[in-house]
């Protein structure tokens, strides 16, 4: 996309943090026209109690109304292992089209067959639109590109509008570094080659993170940077560093990680475009805990309970 940046076409950003996920989500919007769109949103969702919320995404939404910002888009940068999307809710408020990333499908074959979620289309369909590489695609009078940036799940997209990239969790914070790479379908190789597809993109551009930690030593929460100060400081992935020195520390620095607090609940949402799966005969949704025993002797112990 090479339309030159200028106070008319430049967009208006507000980001929405959750600390409970520690997810950034952002309302896009063209100031000329009031059309805007809402990148990563966020359900509220107590793993506990199985209770959801909407107070997240109604704080974008009543953001967006106070503003007269109409919602065009819902934009997805992947399907999320760390918090429940609340697109859905942007969509039935306002009438948004959902989109993501068109591998999305490779990610539902994947986890089909994990929960044994024999009602999920594996073609894409819940979702509104799926984008591809390059596409572009409008928001007013903004021009979107979209950009392919695989490694931490085989779908990622990042969302280049002006001089904003929303980069999901492909990068993080300078000082924190980079996503991880060890969930089904990941690569830290073509992590890698994602992040230098980013770096690639002018100095000046300003990076947006789905995530903040707040690293060791910072007291802030922080989710804007820009290509520049990522290829001078990012711990991960600065000028310097090559793809076998990143693969290498990647891949070790995954094996420490534990799981996402919310993956199972995640996964099976978001695949569907943060639709629960249907209700049984009593109105409640239900989501499924796969069982996976350790050892031989815990799957005896498992089988023994089973019967």
């Amino acid at each position: 996309m090479t339309t030159a940046l200028t106070a008319a076409n430049a967009p208006q950003i507000r980001a929405f943090f959750d600390p409970a996920t520690f997810t950034v989500s952002y309302l896009v919007s063209d100031p000329a026209t009031r059309r805007g769109a809402v990148i990563d949103p966020v359900l509220d969702y107590d793993p506990g109690s199985g209770e959801v919320d909407i107070r997240s995404v109604s704080a974008i939404l009543d953001a967006a109304a106070a503003e007269g910002i109409a919602i065009d888009w819902a934009l997805e940068t992947h399907a999320h292992a760390d918090h429940l999307s609340g697109a859905p809710y942007i969509k039935a408020k306002t009438g948004a089209k959902i989109g993501i990333g068109e591998h999305i499908k490779d990610v539902q074959k994947i986890f089909r067959p994990v929960f044994d979620a024999r009602d999920l289309h594996t073609d894409g369909r819940d979702f509104d639109h799926l984008f591809k590489d390059g596409e572009v695609f409008s928001i007013g009078t903004l021009q979107a590109e979209v950009i392919y940036t695989p490694g931490h799940t085989p779908a990622d997209v990042s969302y280049r509008i002006g001089d904003a990239v929303f980069v999901g969790d492909t990068l993080f914070m300078p000082d924190y570094g980079t996503a991880r790479a060890d969930f089904p379908g990941g690569d830290a190789h073509r992590l890698y080659g994602s992040i230098q597809r980013l770096l690639a993109l002018p100095a000046e551009t300003r990076l947006f993170m789905c995530h903040d930690y707040k690293a060791p030593g910072r007291d802030d929460y922080a989710w804007e940077t820009t290509v520049a100060a990522q290829r001078a400081g990012n711990v991960h992935v600065h000028e310097g560093v090559g793809e076998a020195a990143f693969v290498a520390m990647r891949e070790a620095r995954d094996a420490t990680l534990d799981a996402p607090r919310l993956l199972l609940p995640s996964i099976q949402v978001n695949i569907r475009a943060g639709r629960f799966p249907a209700a049984e005969d009593n109105g409640v949704h239900y989501l499924k805990i796969p069982v996976k025993p350790k050892s031989e002797t815990a799957a005896s112990a498992l089988g023994a309970a089973a019967r």
